[in-house]
């Protein structure tokens, strides 16, 4: 506000003086003229001018009239004008004998004198006696009709600048009269204005100061965003999103911090307890008789325990490599029926009583539209089994990270489930409608594979898509509660909340598989078997060069079977 304020008292105050000087120009222009037009009107008629000027209080005679002889000396004064009150107004003129530099026929400014004869005097005709005077020096020739000779002489000729004064006194009472009221407008204009303007701001203000005080949850009120304000608080709440979601995730990370390493101490303190217990036990028992037998029962428990400490290691070594972006490269071809069938042949090997299936994956009603003509919502596409031969996938990444994906999926189901439950192991390339967006930065749950399934949908029916992987193994154990599923990707959660150890599991396994298959900018889900059971769903980016080479393999595969992909010979 001050500085606009500021502005407009310069800019009043410049437009003020131009005009002044303007009227003033124009004024001395019009008095030039009247003096050089009029000058002889005036020398004629100086009988009446003076007797006007002698009979009248203020005539608005204003001629001064003196004559000089050619040598400039002064002749005769015959025209001053005479005020109200006597006051007489002398211009200041060079003394008898000289015109000091005077140019004939260029007008000039001088001062002037006044005199004051007697009485009381008013202050108009002191103004006007005061006014400077604008005067022209005139040469003139006066022939004698009688004798015949010529004069010579000069002729000053002044007039009064009164009027111009007057006039540019009136012109600086109306600008400074309207310049104040125009400016104490525009102030207040400007303020209200100014006020309005920023009162986004002053909401922003208001916004910071709570995000200050840790309400990260606070946005900027919205503006249209053709303006700066709206472009502003645009900007700040996509900042302010951000900045929320960077505490949130540090808040998360570290509270999954704080419970991994809650977690990993408990896990590793309970073989550690028991190597020293058992160490301690042989210690207290080597002197007495049988010790040799209790003593390869401690050396057994403190192998075992040591084995499990080692494994625990071991893992926690595989997360933190995976975590700094180490131990695993991207680079190399991956064979994943040549995976997926080896692990079957483990499952097999460890369950010779389990039923195993092999075959590839689809999408039930793919096909089909997401609401049907009638406005009813249909029923949702799935994934499905399909049991036949896998198919040949190879795809660029980690075979030895990708083979431990499967191996620990493999693991849980040996471990979690009756050996002679059956189990359905799939492999496809499915093409979906999700070409810019990276699984690997989607949650496991649900929703995203939900997500997947009606990308799968819509490039179905456009024709157009990017291609991806699909491992499924489906278990009809006893399965898990939705609650559960949702954790079974945490590190060290296990669904046995007494955490028993008979069965082998350090409860990292589905986090180092989680790990593995978000660096190959994958996905990972647990969802429920349709009957029951659990299903692991594996989905990975095919790359366009790899699709290529994935063709051309195809092609060549279908002359020869693999043994390794042949279908399981098991019981029912």
């Amino acid at each position: 506000m001050s500085i606009i304020l500021v502005l407009l008292l310069v800019s009043g105050g410049v437009i003020a003086f131009a005009v002044r000087q303007l009227v003033s120009a124009y004024i001395i222009d019009k008095t030039d003229n009247q003096l050089t037009n009029q000058a002889g009107l005036v020398i004629n008629n100086i009988d009446q001018l003076q007797h006007a000027d002698n009979n009248s209080t203020l005539n608005g005679n204003l001629f001064f009239v003196q004559f000089r002889d050619a040598n400039y000396n002064i002749e005769s004064t015959p025209l001053i004008p005479k005020l109200q009150g006597s006051v007489v107004s002398v211009l200041k003129l060079p003394s008898s004998g000289s015109l000091a530099g005077i140019q004939f026929g260029q007008p000039f400014t001088t001062e002037a004198q006044v005199q004051v004869s007697s009485g009381s005097v008013s202050r108009s005709s002191l103004k006007v006696a005061m006014s400077p005077w604008r005067v022209v020096a005139l040469q003139f020739t006066v022939k004698d009709p009688d004798s015949g000779d010529v004069t010579r002489g000069v002729a000053l000729i002044g007039l009064s600048l009164h009027d111009m004064q007057d006039t540019l006194g009136i012109i600086t009472k109306y600008f400074l009269v309207v310049g104040i009221a125009t400016i104490v407008f525009a102030t207040v204009m400007a303020t209200i204005a100014v006020d309005r303007t920023l009162l986004p701001l002053k909401r922003i203000e208001k916004t910071a100061a709570k995000i200050a005080n840790g309400d990260l949850s606070q946005r900027v009120p919205s503006a249209p965003e053709n303006t700066e304000v709206g472009s502003l608080s645009a900007s700040l709440n996509q900042m302010l999103a951000r900045i929320e979601q960077s505490f949130r995730e540090q808040r998360e990370t570290t509270e999954k911090m704080k419970r991994f390493v809650s977690d990993a101490s408990h896990e590793l303190r309970t073989p550690l307890a028991a190597i020293h217990g058992y160490a301690e036990l042989y210690k207290m028992q080597r002197d007495y008789p049988g010790a040799l037998e209790r003593a390869d029962e401690s050396i057994d428990r403190i192998e075992k325990s040591s084995t499990r400490m080692a494994a625990l290691v071991e893992d926690l070594l595989s997360l933190a490599r995976m975590d700094e972006g180490r131990g695993i490269d991207l680079n190399q071809k991956a064979k994943l029926n040549g995976i997926v069938a080896d692990s079957a042949e483990d499952l097999h090997a460890l369950d010779p009583d389990r039923a195993i299936r092999l075959g590839g994956v689809t999408v039930t009603g793919a096909d089909t539209p997401l609401v049907a003509a009638d406005g009813k919502k249909l029923e949702p596409a799935r994934l499905e089994f399909r049991e036949g031969k896998l198919e040949p996938v190879t795809i660029q990444g980690d075979p030895a990270r990708l083979r431990q994906v499967i191996t620990n999926i493999v693991g849980n189901i040996h471990r979690y489930t009756p050996s002679d439950s059956p189990v359905e192991m799939g492999l496809s390339v499915l093409t979906a409608s999700l070409p810019h967006v990276d699984l690997g930065k989607m949650p496991s749950t649900d929703v995203s594979l939900d997500q997947f399934i009606q990308a799968v949908q819509v490039a179905s029916s456009t024709g157009s898509g990017r291609q991806f992987a699909v491992i499924r193994v489906a278990d009809h154990g006893p399965g898990m509660t939705p609650e559960s599923r949702q954790m079974i990707f945490e590190r060290f959660y296990t669904a046995d909340p007494s955490r028993a150890r008979e069965k082998g599991g350090t409860g990292l396994g589905m986090a180092i598989a989680q790990s593995a298959v978000k660096a190959h900018h994958g996905l990972i889900c647990a969802s429920e078997t349709t009957g029951g059971g659990l299903t692991f769903t594996v989905i990975i980016p095919i790359p366009e060069e790899a699709q290529n080479a994935e063709t051309k393999g195809a092609q060549t595969a279908s002359a020869t079977q693999n043994p390794s992909e042949s279908v399981r010979p098991t019981k029912a």
